[in-house]
């Protein structure tokens, strides 16, 4: 029997503890012995559960104990999540985490001290909740060489993007109704201003490059700025509007961003809708492969965390060759990005066809019409950098008239 701890327990954590309970014969069957829960770290006890008897208030109980061979960190963010774990690494333990912000923020230190230590650092729920990718990565394409990752990685803001297409639903409504299920966080902005899919690219990108990825270096624009407007257009482009995390490898560069973006009924996110996720891979030889299914809630994510656990009770005297390097990954200029851009202009488009077409030639006219005094126009593929400076031609022109850019959005 292998004894483990928990370290939170909250949505994620009691899913674990669930897991292991209700698959505890099929895990032992798969692993060769039984996963015992001897400890749960929380600032509550929880009187009157089958869990009173294991609740610490102190993290050195599970740190000081030799018969703790696997830890869960299921408490989130940085503090003091970090140095428990680290704690917990140094002390000859495997840990398993579902924590995005912890291994994007300290996962090369993490991973080494794993590797050093002879045990395993393991993150498979921190992308993706219960889809299985960050595995497939190092084991079923370990013999490729990957050239794009790009994907709907945040269940909360694919929610509301469904609710706005779908409905006609404002933003604000759409985030409320979110809230009010517990998709979204009373504080949503690090699901909502793209963070959160922010920091599982650059895990993504890490991953696949073996090389350090700074999340702070990915270009990122969130989704608060989206209105029900930009859905209607959309539908009569026949297109639908993500949050998409992208990282493409190219010539040993790596172009990643994470932005809304417009897409076709013929791409394969496109029908990824609610709280879902997808994420699709392309490998030199394999070609186009997709991940999908449910991106966040307890059971998913705890059963991946479980995996995990799994993976380490079949490796206790091990470290798999997994995760990344100290050498950084540089990342190319948001201005070297290349994609389509979707811009919505007040005003008649029959009185700035003139100035639309000298700053970027012929371009499609999408016109409502239903009493909207604007409309809008999508570019053909260009450079970031080539568009801001096409913009600003257009900008001029429009101020000359007192006219406005209202919306512009990247497409495929």
């Amino acid at each position: 029997m292998i004894k483990v701890a928990i370290m939170g327990y909250g949505t994620i954590g009691s899913g674990v503890n669930e897991v292991l309970e209700t698959n505890r014969k099929i895990l032992a069957e798969k692993i060769g012995q039984e996963l015992e829960v001897k400890y749960i770290l929380d600032l509550r006890d929880f009187p009157g559960t089958s869990v009173e008897g294991k609740i610490v208030h102190d993290f050195s109980v599970i740190c000081r104990d030799e018969e703790v061979k696997i830890v869960v960190e299921t408490m989130g963010g940085l503090e003091p999540a970090y140095t428990f774990v680290k704690s917990c690494l140094e002390a000859g333990k495997h840990v398993a985490t579902s924590n995005k912000a912890l291994v994007a923020a300290y996962g090369t230190e993490l991973l080494a001290i794993a590797r050093e230590k002879k045990v395993n650092f393991l993150f498979e729920a921190s992308v993706g909740g219960g889809i299985p990718i960050i595995r497939p990565l190092y084991r079923c394409l370990m013999g490729e060489k990957i050239q794009e990752i790009t994907g709907i990685l945040n269940g909360t803001t694919n929610f509301i993007l469904t609710k706005m297409d779908k409905e006609g639903t404002s933003f604000d409504r759409a985030l409320k109704e979110a809230q009010a299920l517990g998709y979204a966080e009373r504080n949503p902005e690090a699901d909502v201003e793209g963070h959160d899919t922010c920091r599982k690219i650059a895990i993504l990108t890490a991953m696949v490059t073996g090389r350090e990825v700074d999340y702070e270096e990915i270009s990122t624009e969130g989704i608060t700025g989206i209105t029900d407007v930009d859905f209607r257009y959309a539908d009569a482009m026949g297109t639908s509007i993500k949050l998409v995390g992208s990282s493409r490898m190219e010539s040993g560069r790596v172009h990643a961003w994470v932005a809304p973006l417009m897409i076709g009924r013929d791409h394969p996110l496109y029908g990824v809708s609610d709280v879902n996720n997808g994420i699709i891979v392309k490998g030199n030889m394999v070609g186009t492969t997709m991940y999908y299914g449910s991106g966040a809630g307890k059971l998913p994510t705890a059963s991946a965390v479980v995996a995990d656990m799994a993976e380490a009770a079949r490796h206790l005297d091990s470290n798999i060759p997994i995760g990344w390097s100290g050498e950084k990954q540089v990342i190319a200029p948001a201005d070297e990005e290349v994609c389509r851009f979707f811009v919505r202009v007040s005003g008649s488009f029959e009185d700035r066809r003139d100035m639309v077409e000298a700053a970027f030639g012929k371009c499609r006219v999408i016109d409502l019409g239903q009493g909207l005094d604007e409309f809008a126009f999508l570019t053909g593929p260009m450079k970031r950098s080539r568009f801001a400076e096409n913009l600003e031609i257009l900008k001029v022109e429009l101020t000359a008239e007192y006219q406005n850019v209202l919306q512009i959005i990247r497409a495929e």
